[in-house]
């Protein structure tokens, strides 16, 4: 049963790699059709990710050994990070490590060496993308943690696993988790560089955050970049359609639960993802220091369903 176990985690780190460009390309794909346009096909960034890698990739004279290295650790910190959030199944031996805590270092470590590499070059659009990607996360970290901690209250766990095994066993509509969701899903927005607090389908120096870091990347090292940024979508996906709508999800090693929560994750994430696709084509780019109010607006929600958690469940 062991071996089965490690069997499937390690297939659920792989599927995490697999399927981050096909939810990519599946909000590309219904933005297209929302906007009368035919779009790329949904299998397109696929193919964008194996030109990159097979091109050589140039690196500017004043760059450091840490710009060459920032791709590779960017890309392994977000993928374990993505490997800690459960996707098929609830039950891994990674669930020990799958804690909250946990998984807000990781996209911090890889965030810190995102922000490095594009200082290291000197140029003022890497620089500015830098300062900007601080800010915002500087500004969603508390409310993320805010709004798991409100989950975790219920649970008595800051563990994901048991978040999810809670959510199994005693699901119900509470204030607390309504604002929790309400706050993290702005959260996941800032921190995947999506409209309106970035744009990832455009190069304007004026606007561009996550990808000003990356102008001065080329070949299998933006290819790297490109994952792990795709990566983090499918990480906040993920982590909203298990912990809020675990329906589906295996709570064993059997190939019938797997597949099952393989078909149900599927599902859910096809779901936000075309919810996600709605809300770009619907709402516009908001200017940079309008991006300050977005953030706390998703600290306030995530605050009232904490103090909803102790006011209305604890005292009930």
């Amino acid at each position: 049963m062991t071996a089965v176990a490690w069997g499937a985690a390690l297939l659920q780190a792989l599927l995490y790699a697999a399927l981050a460009p096909l939810l990519v390309g599946w909000i590309r794909k219904v933005k297209a059709r929302l906007q009368n346009r035919r779009g790329a096909p949904v299998l397109q960034p696929y193919r964008d990710l194996r030109k990159l890698l097979v091109k050589e990739a140039r690196v500017a004279h004043t760059a450091s050994p840490l710009f060459r290295a920032a791709p590779y650790i960017v890309f392994v910190t977000t993928w374990l990070a993505a490997s800690t959030v459960p996707l098929v199944a609830v039950s891994l031996p990674t669930a020990a490590i799958a804690d909250i805590i946990v998984l807000v270092g990781l996209l911090a470590l890889a965030r810190f060496f995102l922000a490095l590499a594009g200082m290291d070059v000197g140029t003022a659009f890497g620089g500015m993308g830098a300062s900007r990607e601080m800010l915002v996360s500087a500004l969603a970290e508390p409310a993320m943690l805010m709004a798991v901690f409100t989950l975790a209250m219920s649970a008595h766990s800051t563990n994901l696993a048991s978040v999810i095994d809670y959510q199994l066993g005693a699901f119900a509509l509470r204030p607390s988790f309504l604002f929790a969701l309400g706050g993290l899903i702005l959260v996941a927005i800032a921190e995947t560089g999506r409209i309106p607090v970035d744009n990832p389908a455009t190069h304007l120096e004026l606007t561009m955050i996550h990808e000003a870091m990356l102008l001065e990347y080329s070949g299998r090292h933006l290819a790297l970049m490109e994952w792990a940024a795709q990566l983090k979508l499918l990480l906040y996906g993920a982590l909203i359609a298990n912990i809020f709508f675990p329906w589906g999800i295996g709570q064993s090693f059997t190939p019938a639960d797997l597949g099952i929560g393989l078909a149900a994750v599927f599902l859910k994430l096809l779901a936000l993802g075309a919810a996600l696709a709605i809300g770009e084509t619907v709402l516009a780019k908001m200017r940079l220091f309008r991006a300050p109010a977005f953030l706390n607006l998703a600290l306030l929600l995530a605050l009232l369903g904490l103090l909803s958690h102790v006011i209305l469940e604890v005292g009930a």
